[in-house]
């Protein structure tokens, strides 16, 4: 068995001068394939389950998905609770087995984010398992837009909460479908370094060009990216390619089968280029 804790797998790269890729599933066919990835590249993985995922499967259903794959994986697997809302939401996700909680506070005033997280990572270290926090805003393609960091108010959060990883905003953004931006403020993400040395994490990292995010990999307390707009289109892209490859098949397993390989290419080159491999 090899599931994991998100500082089980965060510490070592942190260390190591690597990232860990969160991804970002949707369902069995996605995640097998993250997961066969990870195997492959004999690297970790952390499979997150966000709030999209969690409209469509309820969360001790994920946990049971989630656990399963750690058990038969030989790499070490992450269940990991994607921008939890609620104190409730936090309290099922940590009974259906996840092994780690992030906690999104970041449109809350500081003061009620720093109280709402600690006690959310307080309730995970008194289960054994991790807490991700996020400081700041990372906002929307095409919706919210996002608040920057603020180093010191960064430094503060990390030490009030007791965070294990901490999500920043360092011009990063969900969503993005191309990385076409001008990447990430690299000043920002050193001075908040200066400040804390908390293992930091890049949501929205599609977005990211991907010889940035190895660079900031290695040179960095950026231990984890997540990526999830990048794998759903390429699993969109499989599948339509599937379904039109013959219009009378009907049969959605035999169709679904089809797009493990493709997302498994792309989930691998994803995980290696943040290992540095």
């Amino acid at each position: 068995m090899t599931l994991a804790t998100l500082k089980d797998v965060l510490q070592p790269a942190l260390s190591g001068g690597y990232a860990v890729a969160g991804v970002v599933t949707l369902g069995w066919e996605d995640m097998r394939a993250f997961v066969a990835a990870a195997e492959d590249a004999k690297c970790p993985v952390i499979l997150q389950a966000g709030p999209g995922c969690r409209a469509h499967t309820p969360l001790p259903i994920l946990g049971k998905m989630f656990r399963h794959l750690a058990e038969e994986a030989s790499v070490p697997v992450v269940a990991h609770l994607d921008h939890g809302y609620t104190f409730e939401e936090c309290q099922e996700a940590l009974d259906s087995g996840f092994t780690s909680l992030m906690y999104d506070g970041s449109r809350k005033p500081f003061a009620q984010n720093v109280e709402e997280t600690a006690r959310i990572a307080e309730m995970a270290h008194n289960a054994g398992i991790s807490c991700e926090g996020e400081i700041g805003f990372v906002g929307y393609s095409g919706g919210e837009d996002s608040k920057g960091t603020d180093p010191d108010e960064a430094a503060d959060f990390a030490a009030q909460t007791g965070i294990d990883a901490m999500a920043i905003s360092v011009g990063n953004t969900h969503l993005q479908q191309d990385q076409s931006g001008a990447g990430l403020d690299e000043a920002r993400i050193r001075a908040i370094m200066e400040k804390t040395d908390v293992p930091l994490v890049i949501h929205g990292g599609s977005g990211v060009p991907a010889a940035q995010r190895q660079h900031l990999a290695k040179t960095t307390n950026i231990c984890k990216f997540n990526i999830g707009t990048e794998l759903r289109m390429a699993f969109g892209s499989a599948l339509r390619e599937a379904v039109n490859s013959d219009p009378d098949r009907f049969d959605r397993v035999s169709i679904l089968k089809e797009t493990h390989d493709p997302v498994m290419q792309v989930a691998r080159r994803v995980v290696t280029n943040l290992r540095g491999l």
